[in-house]
């Protein structure tokens, strides 16, 4: 005989499945939910339902919005001819937060990863490729992540876009702010002498 509730073994069983949730944070959220009144579990549901029925993926970057083009697809202000190739739409707020990057995005849903089954064909490597056959786009940065998935995806890309005579950039790599060189480590220390610049 369990001590917890089914309904609440539910809940907790469906909050561990959200990544970055463990069964102590999932039991935890769980126990707050029932504490909390009913209206505002009822919001959160709603919440939730209201992203999964009118939140959806741009058609031309694979972000997200409410319109078949994301707010930065239909921004007029931003260079069409920088587009910056992120792994996943997390990467671009994150790109967005800077303010400094005022081109278009394209979204890859991913990196490629043969160990968990994620090849070529799982993320959007085509549908850049048809983006740039609009003749718009002269550098393409690629910001994947700093692990081995992110580097073998941005090889992979490297490879699909030079015989397209495009400028295909790396974001810089390097020291963290407010970070010591004693515990960098060697990786890191040396992609930040590679990237260092004239001041």
């Amino acid at each position: 005989m369990s001590l917890t509730p089914g309904p609440v073994a539910t809940l907790i069983e469906r909050l561990v499945r959200l990544p970055g949730i463990g069964p102590k944070s999932a039991q935890r959220l769980a126990f707050h939910l029932l504490k909390v009144p009913r209206e505002d579990a009822a919001a959160l549901a709603e919440a939730v339902l209201a992203v999964k029925d009118g939140v959806r993926t741009c058609r031309q970057c694979g972000n997200i919005g409410e319109e078949d083009l994301c707010g930065i697809c239909q921004d007029p202000r931003r260079d069409a001819a920088l587009l910056c190739v992120v792994e996943e739409v997390n990467d671009l707020l994150a790109i967005e937060k800077t303010r400094e990057f005022r081109g278009l995005y394209h979204v890859l849903g991913g990196s490629l990863s043969p160990l968990d089954g994620r090849g070529p064909e799982q993320i959007r490597g085509k549908e850049l490729l048809q983006r740039l056959e609009a003749g718009t786009t002269r550098e393409v940065i690629l910001a994947t992540n700093p692990n081995v998935e992110g580097e073998a995806t941005a090889l992979y890309l490297l490879r699909l876009l030079k015989p397209h005579g495009l400028m295909v950039t790396r974001i810089a790599r390097g020291l963290p702010m407010g970070g010591d060189l004693e515990y960098a480590d060697d990786a890191t220390l040396a992609r930040a002498l590679e990237g260092r610049r004239e001041i």
